[in-house]
């Protein structure tokens, strides 16, 4: 994780998505929109940890913030804002985002995500 545990405030929002590309057309347009977000994310005021895995073939993330107006600020500007105009097209998953003073583990966050997350 790129944030020390010490360095966190006593609450946070933790933010979970699984995305999965439609094809290899998907593939490709997903790549182009995830990398550009990716490095907006990690330039994000309030960011706090910033880590994506694959997981069963689904390109998962975990972003922990200072609180929800700052993922949200991020969310609805710049690349991220693009990718989402897009996404129908180009890939299925769900996202689910809660207040926490914990940091989910990544078989944590899978199971969050199977059991929680909304179809987007």
């Amino acid at each position: 994780m790129n944030a020390e545990k010490s360095k966190l405030p006593s609450q946070f929002y933790v933010s979970i998505t699984g995305l999965q590309p439609k094809g290899i057309f998907g593939m490709i347009l997903f790549w182009r929109y995830a990398i550009p977000s990716k490095i907006q994310a990690d330039k994000a005021v309030g960011l706090l940890v910033s880590e994506v895995k694959k997981i069963n073939g689904i390109q998962h993330t975990l972003t922990v913030w200072k609180n929800k107006e700052a993922m949200s600020a991020y969310i609805y500007s710049g690349s991220h804002l693009k990718a989402i105009k897009v996404f129908r097209r180009i890939a299925t998953g769900k996202t689910f985002g809660y207040t926490s003073s914990q940091i989910p583990t990544w078989p944590e966050v899978h199971q969050l995500w199977l059991e929680k997350g909304s179809t987007y």
